[in-house]
């Protein structure tokens, strides 16, 4: 199987939400669908998928697990969802990115199965500038590597500021278990240990996020409300609207929004204003049932509205410029 499609994924859904009063924050909604929801939707091809913290209902069946003790942090909860997986690669989230996307999880699986380039003479891996960490935690020293070619421990997100964010990550499974080992064998426990005990031990590639769009997170009311203005920002309403009502009604069908709107103007302008909608409907409904390709109805039905428009003016032409009665009426006599 394809590197990119064989993993697995942990969603660490537990914490407290102090910063948001303890609300449900994973239950919490943007775009009418909850964060954890919206999580899920990046990754739908994960062969399994683990969601570490309180049952909660989701739209897609996923494994239960908790972290042992509760309320045992994030390293606990990765080991808890890790005991539940079996891909070589596993791609580990956390349940408040709503904006995270499928394509930005496939950048992370194809940098985290690329073999790293041979070691700088410095020692430093490729792709580990120098930075901060989302914790605080300081670059790792790679010098200990041997300078030829290896395949590197994973790769996880770094936003716009230079911040590491080790849940929105994908790490290779061997590697991220044995540094598990090592932490727990050093320190006599996971709980309350703060992920960078665990990363430091990881060579990780870093792959920007220039935007700060896929690790934007919800730790604060004021996080969930700038959240739910993006996704009504005129650039994005009509994108999310459609996904939000595809995972509503249960659908997988590609939609090419553009496309439709251009097939409704022209239903409205040369047709009738009702007919737009209806002439949508009609698209979605004819390639639900008979397994049609959406893009291929939308062009048939274009074409249809705009041979409906042709007809109509050149019957209007000549009554328009004689300044007759309209098409089809006899003139008088």
């Amino acid at each position: 199987m394809d590197d990119l499609t064989d993993y697995d994924t942990i969603v660490l859904a537990g914490g407290a939400a102090r910063r948001l009063g303890g609300a449900d924050k994973p239950a919490l909604s943007v775009g009418g669908r909850p964060l954890l929801d919206r999580v899920l939707a990046a990754c739908p091809d994960a062969a399994i998928t683990v969601v570490v913290g309180p049952h909660r209902p989701t739209t897609r069946t996923v494994v239960r697990a908790l972290e042992d003790p509760p309320g045992g942090g994030p390293l606990a909860a990765l080991d808890a969802g890790l005991r539940h997986t079996t891909a070589p690669t596993v791609l580990v989230l956390a349940a408040d990115l709503p904006f995270l996307t499928a394509a930005t999880v496939y950048t992370l699986l194809a940098a985290a199965t690329e073999t790293s380039a041979a070691a700088a003479p410095d020692g430093a891996s490729a792709g580990h500038d120098e930075g901060a960490s989302h914790d605080g935690a300081a670059p790792r020293d790679e010098s200990a590597r041997p300078g030829t070619d290896a395949t590197r421990d994973g790769a996880m997100l770094r936003d716009a500021s230079g911040r590491d964010q080790p849940l929105v990550a994908a790490y290779r499974a061997e590697p991220l278990r044995r540094e598990l080992a090592r932490v727990r064998a050093a320190h006599g426990t996971l709980a309350g240990l703060p992920l960078r005990a665990l990363v430091n031990g990881l060579q990780l590639e870093r792959v920007p996020d220039a935007t700060t769009t896929a690790s934007f997170d919800c730790d604060t009311w004021e996080d969930i409300s700038a959240a739910r203005a993006r996704i009504r920002e005129h650039g994005n309403v009509l994108d999310e609207w459609i996904t939000a009502v595809k995972a509503e009604l249960g659908i997988e069908l590609d939609v090419d929004t553009a496309a439709l709107l251009d097939l409704a103007r022209d239903a409205a302008h040369g047709v009738a204003r009702p007919a737009a909608p209806l002439t949508t409907f009609l698209i979605g409904y004819a390639a639900g049932r008979q397994g049609r390709d959406v893009q291929e109805l939308t062009e048939r039905a274009a074409a249809l509205a705009n041979r409906w428009a042709a007809e109509a003016e050149q019957s209007a032409g000549p009554a328009d410029a004689g300044g007759g009665t309209g098409a089809g009426t006899k003139p008088a006599e």
